[in-house]
């Protein structure tokens, strides 16, 4: 049983605490139980589930932290562990950034748990394989793929009274189709907090359509294209760009939204005014944690407003460096759309290049964020409002700066990777040169 609920995690952190001798003691209870499915071939090949709990405790002597962690959560266990804690907390040196724990604070009951998802059986794992291997088979292509489930529990006690609990359900999907001739390849991702969200037929068909549909791919030139970038295609870019919201990497020079002289970007236009960007661990379709691991409440939060750096995420310690408000970093992302489909987008394209996916995406200058990667599993080429036929895969050179200032049209959203990320039309896309991976 790795799920206990409220009352009995603030038991077994109550009498952990009860036993610590140091200035300040925090004490960590999570556990999960999840299960998954893998399949490979159009047959299955591994499926499994794991339960587990771990405690830690960090105990504090002035500027000295030491932490221990266990896994069995008798008296005895529980002693053992606090002692170990305080023990490495005597050997360790000082730090200068040590924040002492918080006090009591008002966090937001969550919203992430779903007790359908909570309920997900071995059963419900080998229809969402039968799902994907079934119409693949029909259709001459192989699939691969892997589907896991959780629910776990979160929660976190200290010794000037603070106490946090939640409890989150989740699940994630991959699939990659390839036709058996080898010259086809499509890919599909869903997550959700809620299994009735999830159709695993649909989604493993859209793989089995793009692999279909991108063999015998023909090359075409490198250079810079309009592009129709699916959400699986830009959240790899755009996560790199949100991941720079910080103020302290910011403040060093260390970053893009470093400002020359000093500084950082806040208050500053950087990309087109129609780019929106919150998170918000309450919203519906995505949500998250309310508070961070220090225990500060997380709120819903404006990042990029109408194209401007409205806000960057300060840690306990730089904000007291600064002398401003902590502000926790995003649990999620949240990009504001229009209400294009895809077809639609495709629609109003003269000439341009649908991408599905990025990957192998690395850093090439982090003070512009400009990135090199690749497109796979399914690049098609657009003429005249349609899709005329699959290209062979580019290597792309961009920033998400530069991509969000090329800014064509915003379309729906859509729940990728816990973050909402719409479809988008950009033009002048960088692509340096052409790969032959399918």
């Amino acid at each position: 049983m790795a799920i206990y609920t409220k009352d009995e995690a603030k038991a077994i952190m109550d009498k952990a605490l009860s036993f610590s001798k140091a200035d300040v003691c925090e004490v960590n209870l999570e556990g999960d139980n999840s299960g998954n499915i893998r399949y490979a071939r159009n047959s299955v090949s591994t499926a499994g589930a794991r339960s587990n709990q771990t405690l830690v405790v960090q105990s504090s002597y002035g500027k000295k932290t030491g932490t221990a962690t266990i896994e069995e959560f008798d008296d005895a266990s529980l002693e053992k562990v606090v002692r170990r804690a305080e023990e490495l907390a005597q050997l360790s040196p000082e730090s200068e950034e040590f924040m002492p724990p918080l006090g009591p604070q008002e966090i937001e009951d969550g919203n992430a748990h779903r007790e359908s998802t909570a309920k997900i059986s071995p059963d419900y794992r080998a229809a969402v394989a039968a799902a994907s291997i079934e119409p693949a088979k029909a259709k001459g292509v192989t699939a691969a793929g892997f589907f896991e489930d959780r629910v776990d529990f979160s929660a976190m006690s200290n010794s000037k009274g603070l106490y946090a609990y939640e409890q989150s359900t989740g699940l994630d999907f991959t699939v990659t189709m390839r036709t058996d001739d080898g010259t086809g390849s499509g890919w599909v991702t869903r997550d959700y907090n809620d299994v009735g969200l999830f159709d695993p037929e649909m989604a493993s068909r859209i793989a089995i359509d793009k692999a279909l549909m991108s063999r015998e791919a023909k090359a075409i030139e490198p250079g810079k294209y309009t592009v129709i970038l699916e959400p699986a295609a830009s959240v790899g870019l755009l996560g790199n760009m949100f991941r720079s919201l910080n103020a302290r990497s910011a403040d060093e020079g260390r970053s893009f939204m470093s400002k020359e002289g000093g500084g950082n970007k806040v208050g500053e236009k950087i990309v087109d005014e129609r780019v929106n960007v919150y998170s918000d661990p309450l919203h519906p379709l995505v949500p998250a944690t309310t508070w961070t691991g220090e225990g500060m409440p997380i709120k819903k939060t404006s990042w990029i407003e109408g194209g401007t750096v409205k806000n960057l995420a300060y840690s306990r310690y730089w904000a007291d460096q600064k002398g401003v408000a902590p502000l926790p970093f995003p649990v999620n992302t949240i990009m504001e759309g229009g209400d294009a489909s895809l077809e639609d987008l495709i629609k109003s394209t003269k000439k341009g290049i649908l991408v599905t996916r990025m990957w192998y995406i690395r850093n090439v200058d982090p003070q512009t964020l400009l990135y090199t990667g690749l497109t796979r599993d399914g690049t098609f080429f657009i003429e005249n409002g349609k899709i005329k036929h699959p290209i062979k895969n580019f290597r792309f050179n961009e920033s998400p700066i530069i991509m969000l200032n090329n800014l064509e049209t915003l379309g729906q959203q859509v729940r990728i990777n816990g973050n909402l990320i719409p479809y988008m039309k950009i033009r002048d896309f960088t692509f340096s040169s052409l790969s032959d991976a399918v």
